[in-house]
């Protein structure tokens, strides 16, 4: 199959279009020839090496966490999928694998894709939106009716949680952005919308219950003032400096502080499914590039000013 793929951490440059190895699935595997993918923060943070001790040293590593296509083959103990089927889902090897024409997932983690999406809309879904599910509701605990800041919300993963903060029940939800991005974030659900370039939310003293840092620019101790007593401070950036300043300043306060990274859970695409399916939840595409240009997608990303998604085709 044709695949990018690289065989040493660096810029955008390692980065290759060619073969690789077709993959075999295990018995609770499903192969999924792929028809979209995108490219998100995490994946340039894994080919830049920010991530080695996790990703380790074994090469070559193919790039991606979104995945979106048909059914190629079933494993021998899958029953709920079979060969055809429009699936998508996040692979959960721990590195990606998903920036190929053929990809792996594990039955547990893939779900139908809604009727009403195109493949390239269903490549933009998996991780930006399980990282925005998480967040507030896992992690950010959202009650009904509680006030929610989005860091970022014009973003991939922010543009997903203006809307998901409303379809869990917020009662009021800021989100912040380039002055450019104000009118996309309003039309997303926000009820307020700062221009991060002319105000800066840590100044709204005890105004929040949840603020998810969407875009990893900010800190705990920062944004503690903002938060309401009890309030809840969300994050995905594992920078360890910032990880440890940030718990030891929340075990002396009533507030909380969060740092975790997405994980594959099924249970939880089903319900994106269904809010995507219900149209409470919209995709934002930002740019398409085909699989081969995966090299300028990464830089795009890089820029930092993606709005919404960046996707990745495969023909």
């Amino acid at each position: 199959m044709n695949a990018i793929y690289f065989e040493e951490y660096g810029p955008a440059d390692v980065l290759r279009y060619g073969e690789q190895p077709t993959p075999t699935p295990k018995p609770h595997q499903i192969l999924v020839r792929v028809r979209a993918s995108s490219v998100n923060p995490i994946d340039w943070k894994v080919r830049q090496g920010d991530l080695k001790i996790m990703t380790g040293q074994k090469f070559p590593k193919i790039p991606g966490r979104d995945v979106a296509g048909e059914v190629a083959a079933v494993g021998s103990n899958v029953t709920r999928f079979k060969v055809g089927d429009r699936v998508y889902g996040m692979p959960n090897d721990g590195t990606g694998g998903a920036n190929a024409e053929y990809a792996l997932l594990a039955e547990p983690v893939a779900a139908f894709i809604p009727d009403n999406l195109s493949f390239e809309q269903a490549g933009a879904v998996p991780l930006a939106a399980l990282t925005a599910l998480q967040a507030l509701h896992h992690h950010g605990q959202l009650l009904s009716g509680d006030r929610v800041l989005i860091n970022g919300a014009s973003g991939g993963v922010g543009s997903f949680a203006v809307q998901i903060a409303k379809a869990l029940g917020a009662g009021e939800v800021t989100g912040t952005c380039g002055p450019e991005n104000m009118d996309l974030v309003r039309s997303l659900g926000a009820d307020h919308v700062i221009n991060h370039q002319e105000h800066d939310y840590v100044l709204n003293l005890s105004q929040y219950d949840v603020i998810f840092d969407a875009v990893g620019k900010s800190t705990f101790v920062a944004s503690q003032q903002a938060l309401r007593r009890n309030g809840r401070y969300v994050t995905t950036t594992p920078d360890p400096a910032t990880v440890l300043t940030d718990k030891l300043a929340a075990a002396f306060s009533t507030k909380s502080a969060h740092v975790f990274l997405a994980k594959e859970r099924g249970t939880d695409l089903a319900l994106i499914s269904a809010w995507l399916q219900a149209g409470t939840v919209r995709i934002i595409i930002d740019k398409t590039f085909p699989l081969s240009e995966t090299a300028a997608a990464h830089r795009y990303s890089e820029t930092g000013h993606a709005n919404g998604k960046i996707v990745l085709t495969v023909e």
